[in-house]
């Protein structure tokens, strides 16, 4: 059994319970996989992350796997708006969007999923366009100032490898949900001196579990979500908050994903 998101956003929980922490989102046209049904409580496999969580039973739309196939294995476009609309060809009813949402089997400012047809006219990108250093810094740029919200994904609230990864998404790479997970990623760099603008920079916390994530920029500079989506001072040390004038993560390693 598969499934798409057909909302604005669905909170993906830890346990099958609306009192369980949410570990992360779908956005609108994100696909997965069943894996099983527990009342009003469906446990699912993301397909763009294999994120294991519990979506509610009401809260999405059951596609047939040829579909699931089709949109994972065709081009991939996403909104690269803060925030758009979609509308729904048939009841004339829309609704918003986020950037970093899939615009599945999207052609001529139309998407589609099964038989419903939504007009999207805003700006998208093509997933599957080479990617630069200087897009992912771009694309980081977008989410200034949202605020800080566990496991969150959107403008209105993201965590620091949710920023990562849907920042690396809209630039066509993958990276896996959670920071620790993102840091067995990619080329491990031995110097801050070799990180370039758009390598990953992880820290750790006193017992020595990577905990956060943030992107490198130029000029001895990171971005990362932390209170919200904000620019640090950075060097070996690890991140210096401007404000407190302290640092606030310690460096546990730097990787280049590509």
């Amino acid at each position: 059994m598969f499934g798409i998101c057909n909302l604005s956003v669905v909170p993906c929980r830890r346990e099958p319970s609306d009192k369980s922490e949410m570990v992360t989102q779908l956005l609108f046209g994100e696909t997965f996989e069943i894996i099983e049904i527990q009342g009003n409580w469906v446990h699912i496999k993301i397909a763009f992350d294999d994120y294991n969580c519990w979506i509610d039973k009401k809260q999405y739309l059951p596609i047939e796997q040829h579909t699931f196939d089709i949109i994972n294995s065709t081009e991939a476009y996403h909104c690269n708006e803060l925030i758009q609309v979609v509308t729904d060809l048939k009841s004339k009813q829309l609704f918003p969007i986020t950037i970093g949402s899939n615009l599945p089997n999207f052609d001529n400012a139309e998407c589609a999923v099964e038989n419903t047809t939504f007009n999207y006219d805003g700006a998208f990108v093509n997933g599957y366009l080479p990617f630069t250093k200087s897009g992912i810094v771009d694309s980081a740029m977008l989410f200034l100032n949202a605020p800080y919200l566990w496991g969150g994904k959107t403008p209105f609230g993201i965590d620091c490898s949710g920023f990562t990864q849907t920042v690396y998404k809209l630039n066509g790479i993958k990276l896996l949900r959670d920071a620790y997970q993102q840091a067995e990623q990619g080329e491990t760099l031995s110097f801050v001196e070799e990180a370039e603008a758009g390598d990953l920079a992880f820290f750790d916390n006193e017992e020595g579990r990577i905990v956060h994530v943030g992107i490198v920029l130029d000029n001895n500079k990171i971005i990362h979500a932390s209170g919200k989506v904000r620019i640090d001072g950075f060097d070996h040390h690890g991140i210096f908050n401007n404000e407190k004038r302290d640092y606030s993560h310690k460096l546990r390693l730097l990787k280049r994903i590509v």
